[in-house]
């Protein structure tokens, strides 16, 4: 006897392919939170200098602009080529366009900024993973971007 028959079409909004959920991307945050500290180490190691190797206070405003345009262009870099950083690249995920296309630096800087904001919000915007249908977070439906399994 044969079963039911089981209905495989796509459902609009949906795709077909299963995507990385909360817990791993918050690893490969995790792993890419590392990498971004030892590079601002770095970053902070060439400007000190032209402050007489004395700490930067807060009335030097281009200090923290300097550290937000490093962490900029780490990010950007390695989604515009590749679409991985260490983090992504260990858990075996990248970001694409929705259609899987590399990104631009455009998409790059939107997303970026908007994962700032959502991280302001206590992390609001990522926690959107949980509830939905595509598990995406903020930045990905603002930049029009989206984590999938790197096959």
């Amino acid at each position: 006897m044969v079963g039911p028959i089981k209905d495989t079409r796509q459902k609009p909004g949906h795709d077909s392919v299963s995507k990385p959920g909360f817990l791993r991307r918050l690893t490969a945050i995790a792993y890419d939170l590392l990498l971004l500290i030892a590079v601002l180490f770095v970053a902070t190691a060439l400007v000190l200098p032209l402050n007489a190797g004395k700490a930067f206070t807060a009335q030097q405003f281009f200090f923290p602009l300097y550290l937000l345009l490093v962490s900029f262009l780490f990010y950007a870099w390695f989604w515009t080529h590749g679409g991985q950083t260490l983090g992504l690249r260990a858990w075996k995920m990248k970001v694409l366009t929705r259609d899987r296309q590399p990104i631009s630096w455009k998409q790059a800087l939107l997303r970026f900024t908007v994962a700032i904001v959502s991280w302001g919000f206590f992390g609001l915007g990522f926690w959107w993973i949980l509830i939905d249908k595509n598990q995406r977070s903020w930045h990905d439906h603002l930049s029009k971007t989206a984590l999938f399994f790197d096959t």
